[in-house]
C-alpha cells in the first residue's frame, strides 16, 4: 500500500481546526484569554517573528557579559524599549536613559542574554513559562504528538513573558506514528500502511503536512531511542536514502532537519544526507565530526538527557546513562576541537524542564572552556536557530531577553540554573 495518489495536505480550514486542538491540549488558549491586551506593538518585532508584545525596561548596575566577544562592562545598562535592545554597556557610553521606564537594578549581579535551548519538547503553557523561569528565552522544538509546540511559538508570539521565543517542529517524522495519526485528518491515510512511515510517498508526506500546519523545521530519526528499556539506540531505523528523502522534502520549502541519532553509522548517514543538526549523536566517530565541519552540521548533544539516565530507577537505563555518558562528552570535546558547531540542548520532556544552564555546565564538563559552554547556549545556538541578529547577545537591535545571575558564570556556571530574574522580550517575568 502506498499513499502517493493521496491529496495534498488541505488547506486553512483544517489547519485552523488541527491548531485549536493543539492550543486546547497545550493549555495556551486559556493562557492568552487571561492576558492583557498588548502594551506596546510591533516595533519589538523582529525579521522572521510575527507581530507581538515588546516591553520597555532599564537594566540598570552589575556586569555585562557579552558571550561574543568575552567583554565584560562593569556599571552596565541595557536600555529595552519594544522589546527590542535600544543601546547596552557601560554608564558613561549608553548615557542618559528614558525616563518614566521600569528599572530593574542588578547591582552586585551579573547579566547576560537569555539562553536558547536548542532541543526541548514543550507541550503545554506550563511547560513553556517553566523554561522560560529557568533561564531559556529562546528554544527549538524536538517535537510534540499533537502540534502542541506550534500553540506554544503563537503563545510567545501572543504573550511573550509566557513561553520562549520558539522553532516548532511539529509532530516526528518517524516509521510508527502511534496516536500522532489522531492529530490531523491529513495523516489518516498512513494509519492503512503495514510497515509505517517508510516509502519515500508516506516520508514525504508527514515533512508535507508538518509545513502545511506552519512547522519551522522538521524532526526525524535515524536510531532507536535511549530512554526506553525495550529499545536499542543502535539500531537504525532509517537509512541514508530514506534521510536523503526527508532532508529533500524539507529543503523545497526552506527547512532544515533535526535528526535523533546514536550509532556512528547512523550519524554518518544523518549527516551525509544533509541534515542540518545532529542530536545526542553518542558514537559519532571522527570521519563523521569531520564530515559535520566541512558541512556546517551542527552537534546537540544533550548531555543533559543522558546523565539523566543514568539517574535512572530502571537499571537497563542506568547502565546505559553510566555507559553513554562519558563517550559522549568524549565526542563534544572532539567536535569542538575540530570547529564542529555546538548548540545546547536539554531534550526535556514528560511535564520536566531542565535547567538550559545544567547543560552549559556539562558542556564545560566535557572540556569546553567556560565561555565557549556559554557560546553553546547564546551565539551558537541562536545562529543554528536563525536568530544570531536576535538572540544571544544583548546589543543595539538584539532582543530585549536577559538573564540576570547572583555571580560570576565564568567562574561558577552553576549560577545559570538559578537565575535572579528573566527578562523576556523587555518584561521582567515574574516569580512562579
Amino acid at each position: 500500500m502506498c499513499v502517493e495518489n493521496t491529496p495534498p495536505p488541505s488547506g486553512r480550514l483544517t489547519r485552523r481546526g488541527v491548531l485549536a486542538g493543539a492550543a486546547a491540549l497545550a493549555g495556551t488558549s486559556a493562557v492568552l484569554a487571561g492576558t492583557a491586551p498588548a502594551a506596546s506593538a510591533s516595533s519589538g518585532t523582529r525579521r522572521g517573528e510575527a507581530p507581538g508584545r515588546g516591553g520597555d525596561l532599564v537594566v540598570e548596575g552589575g556586569r555585562l557579559l557579552d558571550p561574543a566577544t568575552g567583554e565584560v562592562t562593569e556599571d552596565a545598562v541595557v536600555v529595552i524599549a519594544g522589546g527590542v535592545v535600544r543601546a547596552a554597556g557601560s554608564r558613561g557610553r549608553v548615557g542618559r536613559v528614558p525616563g518614566g521606564v521600569p528599572v530593574l537594578r542588578a547591582h552586585g549581579q551579573w547579566i547576560l542574554p537569555g539562553l536558547v535551548d536548542a532541543h526541548i519538547h514543550l507541550n503545554t503553557a506550563a511547560e513553556a513559562r517553566d523554561a522560560v523561569l529557568k533561564g531559556a528565552t529562546s528554544a527549538r522544538s524536538g517535537s510534540t504528538n499533537f502540534y502542541q509546540d506550534i500553540a506554544v511559538r503563537e503563545l510567545a508570539r501572543q504573550a511573550p513573558e509566557q513561553a520562549p521565543r520558539l522553532r516548532a517542529a511539529g509532530v516526528f517524522v518517524t516509521p510508527d506514528l502511534g496516536d500522532t495519526i489522531l492529530a490531523d485528518p491529513d495523516l489518516a491515510p498512513l494509519a492503512r500502511l503495514r510497515d509505517g512511515v517508510r516509502s519515500a510517498e508516506a516520508l514525504r508526506r508527514v515533512v508535507e503536512v508538518n509545513l502545511a500546519r506552519g512547522a519551522d523545521t522538521i524532526k526525524t530519526r535515524v536510531n532507536e531511542r535511549a530512554g526506553l528499556p525495550e529499545q536499542d539506540p543502535l539500531v537504525q531505523v532509517y537509512d541514508h536514502e530514506q534521510l536523503s528523502t526527508i532532508v529533500a522534502a524539507a529543503r523545497r520549502r526552506g527547512k532544515g532537519v533535526l535528526c535523533h541519532s546514536y550509532s556512528e553509522k547512523g550519524c554518518h548517514d544523518a549527516v551525509t544526507a544533509g541534515i542540518r543538526s545532529l542530536e545526542h549523536g553518542a558514537f559519532v566517530g571522527e570521519r563523521t565530526l569531520h564530515e559535520m565541519r566541512r558541512r556546517g552540521t551542527y552537534f546537540t548533544p544533550t548531555l543533559t538527557a543522558i546523565a539523566g539516565l543514568a539517574e535512572s530507577s530502571d537499571p537497563v537505563l542506568a547502565e546505559r546513562g553510566r555507559t553513554y555518558l562519558p563517550v559522549l562528552k568524549r565526542a563534544v570535546l572532539a567536535a569542538h576541537e575540530l570547529g564542529v558547531p555546538l548548540a545546547a540542548g536539554t531534550d526535556s520532556s514528560g511535564g520536566t524542564v531542565d535547567p538550559i544552564g545544567r547543560e552549559v555546565e556539562l558542556m564545560h564538563a566535557a572540556g569546553l572552556s567556560p565561555l565557549d559552554a556559554i557560546r553553546t547556549a547564546t551565539t551558537g545556538a541562536a545562529k543554528l536557530l536563525g536568530l544570531d541578529s536576535t538572540a544571544g547577545r544583548l546589543a543595539r537591535g538584539f532582543a530585549g531577553d536577559v538573564l540576570v545571575v547572583d555571580g560570576d558564570p565564568l567562574a561558577d556556571l552553576g549560577v545559570l540554573s538559578r537565575p535572579a530574574r528573566v527578562v523576556r522580550a523587555g518584561f521582567a517575568v515574574p516569580a512562579a
